[in-house]
């Protein structure tokens, strides 16, 4: 009776296994338990720029998932960084700038011949191609920066990306300065104001505090790009949108005449190797982020929330198009 009773027990504790391991499986393949919550890194930018901030606002949200353990988020050299993080998988999320994303799917610029599988979850607010001049410069126009001493960006940076295209649509190269320097926001506006440049490329949210900072220095002027200079860029690129920065706004340089540019989308990227149900719900939590009170960074109130999936250069994480034709929202 004894021997009998401990066979029952015994093969009743692997039964028990059994259907643990069996259930265990299932509950991996759908992604619902917290086995299989992840960490992100999410890649912004420096620190002194609008991505990283972002990130900081974003991080408490994308980590209210329950698939989602922790959300690091790294300074990183911003666009080109970013997608090369996410293609060795050292990045799961990113922000980038439209044009560097554009240049990854088609394999052009640093991405020559090694195109990138891109996808978005999410746009954002527009990069505006600032170009500041020292006011005795003499420079008025984008061609009048032939022979000038001109701050063009980090190497590799988004800024230096916009600041090619927008020389190649006036027919300049670096050739035709007398000086170009690779340097980031504080060090242009600090060889500005040294004299050791006379004009640099900004291509940021606005107002940007770096040139708000050159301003109460020194006189400066923005160089606009409209007319035909600005008709060809947005013809061959098709992420550059006609921007204005207007007059009279406190909170954007307080200018005395607006000045007509041309913007850059920014955009939430993702590394395809996310699932679907992961991505739905960061899509989800930051859609309904962006309809409260609580949105911190003023940048991320640039765009309306039912405008994010508009307009964008990369296709959409299948995550990511699932919630937005849920909402109703996709053009």
């Amino acid at each position: 009776m004894l021997k009998k009773l401990v066979f029952l027990i015994a093969l009743a504790s692997v039964m028990v296994l059994a259907a643990c391991g069996g259930d265990g499986g299932s509950e991996g393949a759908s992604g619902s338990g917290g086995s299989d919550s992840k960490s992100i890194v999410l890649g912004t930018g420096g620190t002194s720029g609008t991505y990283y901030p972002i990130g900081g606002a974003l991080k408490p949200v994308f980590e209210e998932s329950d698939s989602i353990d922790n959300v690091t988020v790294e300074s990183t050299g911003a666009s080109v960084a970013n997608i090369q993080n996410i293609q060795d998988q050292l990045n799961q999320m990113a922000i980038i700038m439209s044009d560097v994303g554009y240049d990854a799917i088609e394999g052009n610029g640093q991405f020559e011949g090694n195109s990138v599988d891109v996808q978005a979850m999410a746009g954002m607010y527009q990069n505006v191609v600032q170009v500041v001049a020292l006011k005795d410069s003499g420079i008025q126009s984008i061609e009048d920066l032939k022979g000038k001493k001109v701050g063009v960006g980090k190497v590799g940076s988004g800024v230096e990306q916009s600041a090619k295209k927008v020389l190649e649509a006036v027919g300049l190269t670096y050739d035709d300065f007398s000086k170009v320097t690779h340097t980031g926001y504080a060090d242009s506006v600090q060889e500005m104001k040294n004299g050791n440049l006379d004009a640099a490329f900004f291509t940021s949210g606005v107002p940007n505090s770096n040139i708000t900072d050159l301003q109460q220095q020194t006189d400066i002027n923005f160089v606009e790009i409209k007319g035909e200079t600005a008709k060809k860029l947005m013809d061959k690129y098709p992420f550059y949108k006609a921007n204005k920065i207007e007059a009279g706004n406190e909170a954007k340089y307080k200018l005395e005449n607006p000045v007509e540019t041309v913007g850059i989308q920014n955009m939430i990227i993702v590394s395809p190797d996310l699932s679907e149900d992961v991505v739905y719900d960061l899509t989800k939590r930051y859609y309904e982020y962006l309809g409260t009170e609580g949105v911190s960074v003023g940048a991320l109130k640039q765009l309306g929330r039912d405008e994010i999936a508009k307009d964008l250069v990369a296709p959409l994480h299948p995550g990511a198009k699932k919630f937005y034709e849920e909402q109703g929202i996709l053009e």
